[in-house]
């Protein structure tokens, strides 16, 4: 079965390229695979995964020594060139085949109905549009089929949220890959139709001081039974 396709549409804007932010996101990423204890959130993300899976946004591919062997194939979605490289090394060290291809969450390069579970991972704070990237989510996933997220948001009093939003207006976003800090995935899953089913909230770090990164949501949702917009 072919799972790629020119996909649903263009991006009105050039493509991502964060070459700065690219590199020093991989070295600290790296770092909290243990001092945050990501290596443990990807297991628990990832967990019970089986079949074709699509992945928005890998990154430098650090999930991928995690997904379980009943996974057959990810395809593995990466706009940022920096680090679509790394994924790429990434993917040859996986126990289970994963093909790398650039492409953006508001225009997945896939056919629709294609995929089992779609895995977003700190991937909806920094998407240009986040409803048109989720309406993408519901296209490819078949019916029924599931969304694991981990992903950070608002959180925390009225001092820590406003700090957030303050940050998204000003340095913060252009730093940091179009990263924003304000926003509330488990919300906009919900408005963008899908069913939203068990999730916890992450504080990372679990311990030493709370930043305004630190509030996250680790959970699943699932599209609806009825065919998606196409």
């Amino acid at each position: 079965m072919r799972l790629l396709s020119t996909g649903s549409g263009k991006v009105a804007r050039g493509p991502v390229h964060h070459p700065l932010f690219a590199r020093y996101y991989a070295r600290l990423s790296v770092g909290a695979e243990t001092r945050l204890g990501m290596a443990g959130v990807r297991e628990r993300l990832l967990a019970g995964l089986s079949g074709r899976v699509l992945e928005i946004g890998a990154g430098n591919g650090l999930n991928f020594g995690h997904y379980p062997g009943a996974v057959a194939e990810v395809v593995a979605i990466e706009p940022e060139p920096s680090l679509r490289k790394l994924a790429l090394g990434a993917a040859l060290r996986a126990q289970v085949p994963v093909d790398v291809v650039p492409g953006a969450a508001e225009a997945l390069p896939v056919k629709s109905e294609a995929f089992d579970a779609v895995v977003l991972s700190l991937v909806l704070c920094s998407v240009r549009d986040v409803p048109r990237a989720l309406g993408e989510v519901r296209r490819v996933l078949r019916p029924g089929g599931e969304v694991r997220f981990f992903e950070h948001g608002r959180g925390g009093g009225r001092a820590m949220t406003l700090t957030q939003r303050a940050l998204d207006r000003t340095l913060w976003p252009v730093l940091n890959g179009g990263c924003h800090l304000s926003r509330e995935p488990v919300a906009a899953l919900r408005e963008a139709g899908f069913l939203i089913g068990p999730q916890r909230r992450v504080l990372l770090p679990e311990k030493g001081p709370v930043l305004p990164t630190s509030y996250c949501s680790l959970g699943v949702a699932w599209r609806p039974d009825e065919p998606a917009a196409r």
